[in-house]
């Protein structure tokens, strides 16, 4: 089973999750998935697809933004804003540790305004370090304050 991590009240984060994570994620409150990660990464990963399938099986939204090796980028960060504002309940954010979908919650977190102290400390409370995307998010931070 998946180790779903806690970001903040509204946002888990994970390794891969396969569809059976699926029913422990509606247990704890998950309405929306989000994949971060992209198909084809790796040979043992489930496709996107049946991830999708068992989500909606589940009675859970999903969507997709990955993040390859090229990074992050300004439609990633829009898109996972929308994502953010759009979910009733929590949303659980995946990709092969966890660790893209912290950071690109970390850089829309700070699009949306919020401290990147604040964020750095939720993300190090979840085992994440937000270190290689701290320069960003000071600055998508300081835009949406001035």
């Amino acid at each position: 089973m998946a180790d779903f991590r806690k970001l903040s009240e509204s946002v888990l984060a994970a390794g891969q999750i396969a569809p059976e994570d699926i029913l422990a994620a509606r247990e704890a409150g998950v309405t929306l998935i989000v994949n971060n990660r992209p198909d084809g990464e790796s040979p043992d990963q489930p496709e996107g697809a049946e991830i999708e399938a068992a989500a909606r099986d589940a009675g859970i939204e999903y969507r997709a933004i990955p993040v390859g090796a090229a990074g992050f980028s300004q439609p990633q960060v829009d898109a996972m804003v929308e994502a953010l504002g759009a979910a009733p309940g929590k949303i659980l954010a995946f990709c092969r540790s966890g660790t893209r979908s912290t950071l690109l919650w970390a850089l829309a977190e700070a699009r949306n305004g919020r401290d990147p102290e604040a964020i750095a400390r939720d993300a190090a409370g979840a085992g994440y370090d937000v270190g290689p995307v701290r320069p960003a998010m000071d600055m998508l931070a300081g835009k949406a304050g001035g």
